[in-house]
């Protein structure tokens, strides 16, 4: 599957698709003006457990791991993409230039076996479960990211970036060309050019061969220098999809050095934040980082930000249990997406959560009693609740303390009373206020 990056204006809208099937973002939600503007936004980076300063500068750049296309777009999925859409409205409040990257694995293990097993192409389920994803998105109201690519037209670049790190030593060939001649076998990232490996997730040693081989690693296999060196590109096998690697062979990328060339191709490196799930501490962003680190001569992310899983039943919501709920399905049954928004941001970003239906009726109870509250053209004073949810989302993004705030206006405004202080216009701009910081449409 062709996939294209597209840059978008803030605002607009991605132009036409250079082929049939680009991976494209989805519209952009219009973001409210405020009066004022929010405070330095900071956040936890989960490398040293630091509450940082997320942006020190006029520009603020963000990586977000996208998804792999199938079984989208599940709360985890969606529980992540709000969060991080909080840092980057966070961070427009305060008047900087934002640049957000991320990706979509549109080849992969995981996909092309979902596809063997369904039988779908694998380009068809891609492209299908990619188009879910971005109208979940849409109806989520989460800005998308100025740069979208997928790991397919990022090929050339990882092809480039490979042969780099071979030619810097950084990297090693496990295999041998086949009978004809053509290819160079695997191609692995030598861990030990990189003195700084471990700093993101730091983990021990046996933490880190476990997890490796139960997220995607081959710490077996033989030939390696390390266990936990990393596939950088695969060559070509029977049966799979591959494309030409020049010098490398026919193949395809490794996961962790898509995300650090197209963050690095994206928003520049290094750059201020890497987001995601608290799965993939390790070993994708630490693989990624040391990449980029190896790339550049330099850092990558200089902080790391990670979401809390999200359970179902009493497990985590996984595709391999299968125990998701997928944003679509609610959609399909009649449930606002709003209310879905803020059943995610009754939750800290970086807690463990549980889903259930009282989640999600609380959340509409709590959207409908918002909405009721802001009907009227007068209302309790807005000043200061604007300044109590600036000051949650600048709290390392507290997501239920700035509900908290606007729980407390919306009760005094239903209360009213004939000695109520109403204040003409109030209830327009508390509306303003939940739409451009929260992302809550009323």
């Amino acid at each position: 599957m062709a996939s294209v990056t597209r840059t978008v204006p803030r605002g607009g809208r991605p132009g036409a698709a250079g082929t049939l099937d680009a991976v494209l973002t989805w519209p952009a939600p219009q973001i409210p003006q405020l009066p004022g503007q929010g405070g330095p936004v900071h956040v936890r980076d989960t490398s040293t457990g630091d509450l940082v300063v997320a942006a020190p500068g006029p520009d603020a750049t963000v990586y977000v791991c996208g998804i792999t296309p199938y079984d989208a777009t599940h709360m985890g999925h969606a529980a992540t993409y709000v969060a991080f859409d909080l840092l980057v409205r966070g961070w427009l409040d305060e008047g900087k230039r934002v640049r957000y990257a991320s990706n979509v694995t549109d080849v992969d293990d995981p996909l092309l076996e979902r596809a063997e097993a369904t039988g779908v192409d694998w380009r068809e389920l891609a492209a299908d479960q990619t188009a879910l994803y971005l109208e979940d998105m849409t109806a989520l109201g989460v800005v998308p990211p100025d740069v979208y690519t997928g790991a397919v037209e990022a090929v050339p670049d990882v092809v480039k970036a490979v042969e780099a790190m071979l030619a810097a030593g950084s990297a090693y060939v496990v295999g041998t060309a086949d009978a004809h001649g053509q290819g160079a076998g695997d191609v692995y990232a030598d861990l030990s050019a990189d003195p700084a490996f471990g700093q993101v997730a730091r983990l021990g040693r046996a933490e880190m061969l476990a997890l490796f081989g139960e997220r995607g690693g081959d710490p077996a296999r033989p030939g390696k220098r390390d266990p936990l060196d990393p596939l950088l590109w695969r060559a070509a096998r029977p049966g799979e999809p591959s494309w030409d690697g020049n010098d490398l062979g026919p193949g395809r990328p490794g996961w962790h050095i898509e995300c650090a060339v197209i963050a690095r191709d994206g928003i520049g490196l290094p750059f201020d934040v890497q987001g995601g799930g608290s799965d993939l501490r390790f070993p994708h962003h630490e693989m990624s980082t040391s990449h980029a680190r190896l790339l550049e001569a330099g850092e990558g992310a200089r902080t790391h930000v990670h979401t809390g899983m999200v359970g179902l039943h009493g497990q985590k919501m996984s595709k391999s249990l299968g125990n998701l709920v997928l944003v679509s399905h609610l959609r399909a049954e009649g449930v606002d997406a709003m209310a879905v928004r803020l059943a995610i941001l009754d939750h800290h970003y970086a807690s463990d959560w549980e889903w259930t239906d009282e989640v999600l009726h609380a959340a509409q109870a709590r959207l409908d009693r918002w909405r009721s509250a802001v009907s009227g053209n007068g209302g309790p004073a807005s000043a200061g609740l604007l300044a109590e949810v600036r000051a949650a989302v600048a709290d390392d993004l507290d997501a239920p303390r700035a509900l908290r705030a606007v729980d407390a206006w919306a009760d005094a405004a239903l209360a009213g009373g004939p000695d109520a202080e109403v204040e003409e216009g109030a209830p327009g701009v508390v509306a303003r206020a939940v739409n451009a910081l929260l992302g809550v449409r009323l």
